[in-house]
């Protein structure tokens, strides 16, 4: 891929998610703010374009074939969504809200921030778990029928939802809105830099939200910029049939 100032960050990342690392050394956004051209994205953030396309020509472009997300099936794609990103947020989820909340208990009346952080991060959480449960219930296994569909060459009948854009715009509305709270995060935590002579435990606060919030851009570009496209342009395809045709 010739990477120019007019491919959005989403077509760069999509094509190699390694080169996120290079968005996310500029506070670039490439999940939900993915949309953007290189040229626009840059611009917001007042950079000089030339620089960040030179970097990504010179970063590490040799894609690893077994991460090549772009070319993977929508069943295979949903499953590594599953059995990765959504066990890391279940599976951590605990871990940050312990931390949270000693560290607010313990330090909140001299550091106020940590209290805002521990408020959020609960919000955060409430708001993931319920998130995951809808796409794991709902959006991905009519997914997986549609692509079923084409493989076998029948049309899916139409959903309760009518139409899979429903409940695509309710994710990505979602994923902002998740996007929205660790940017207060970031802030908040002066992008994850302990207080000079911080203790531990306010150390692993930091670096686990810092960890976490990788991971969830990692997890919402996969569903925005990848799975959610293909899954619309599937659906246009077969045009699932309403139960009244038959």
């Amino acid at each position: 891929m010739h990477i120019t100032k007019d491919k959005t960050v989403a077509e760069v990342v999509s094509k190699n998610i390694k080169s996120s690392h290079v968005f996310k050394k500029y506070n670039i956004d490439f999940c939900c703010g993915g949309g953007l051209t290189i040229e626009k994205a840059c611009d917001k953030k007042g950079l000089d374009c030339s620089v960040i396309v030179e970097e990504l020509r010179h970063f590490d472009i040799a894609i690893d074939d077994a991460y090549d997300f772009n070319n993977w099936s929508l069943e295979i794609l949903i499953d590594y969504i599953v059995s990765v990103h959504h066990i890391y947020v279940e599976e951590n989820i605990p871990l940050v809200l312990q931390y949270a909340a000693k560290v607010a208990k313990v330090h909140g009346h001299h550091y106020k921030e940590v209290v805002e952080i521990n408020y959020l991060f609960q919000e955060l959480a409430q708001e993931l778990s319920a998130h995951m449960k809808k796409e794991e219930l709902i959006l991905f296994p009519f997914i997986k029928q549609l692509e079923t569909a084409d493989n076998e060459g029948f049309s899916p009948m139409r959903p309760h939802f009518l139409t899979i854009q429903n409940p695509i715009a309710m994710m990505e509305h979602e994923h902002e809105e998740a996007g929205n709270i660790f940017k207060k995060i970031a802030v908040l935590t002066n992008n994850y830099t302990p207080p000079e002579g911080a203790c531990n435990t306010f150390r692993a606060l930091y670096d686990k939200l810092e960890e976490f919030e990788q991971d969830l851009h990692h997890h919402i570009h996969l569903e925005n910029n990848i799975l959610h496209p293909k899954a619309l342009a599937l659906e246009k395809k077969l045009k699932p049939l309403s139960k009244d045709v038959l």
